[in-house]
């Protein structure tokens, strides 16, 4: 992680909102939670994002310490982006997030049904 200035929050939810909010980032860290992936594999996950949004994401996280990005000298080259410590303490978070969004589907499903 680069020296950077340490910016002042109004509320601790506000910095976790500004390392993994926005439509793509949780779902990269949701499919890093399940091990490590290549960027190949987020665009089969991942079909509506876009490779340069993707990218960017993926950057913005590693800057933050919350994935790390291995290269590997093969040919062609190999790039693996898993969660680093501080990612892996999303974990918790993660898992019960995948819970409530599977309750809400089953939720919405017997609304349907009655």
């Amino acid at each position: 992680m680069q020296n950077q200035p340490i910016k002042e929050y109004n509320i601790p939810a506000e910095a976790t909102l500004e390392v993994i909010g926005g439509k793509w980032k949780l779902l990269i860290l949701c499919y890093l939670n399940c091990g490590p992936m290549r960027s190949s594999e987020f665009r089969k996950e991942i079909p509506d994002i876009s490779q340069k949004i993707l990218t960017q994401h993926l950057r913005e996280m590693e800057e933050t310490g919350i994935i790390n990005r291995t290269v590997y000298n093969e040919v062609p080259l190999k790039v693996v982006y898993e969660l680093s410590e501080l990612g892996k303490s999303l974990k918790s978070i993660l898992d019960q997030l995948g819970e409530w969004g599977e309750h809400y589907i089953n939720a919405r499903k017997s609304e349907k049904l009655f």
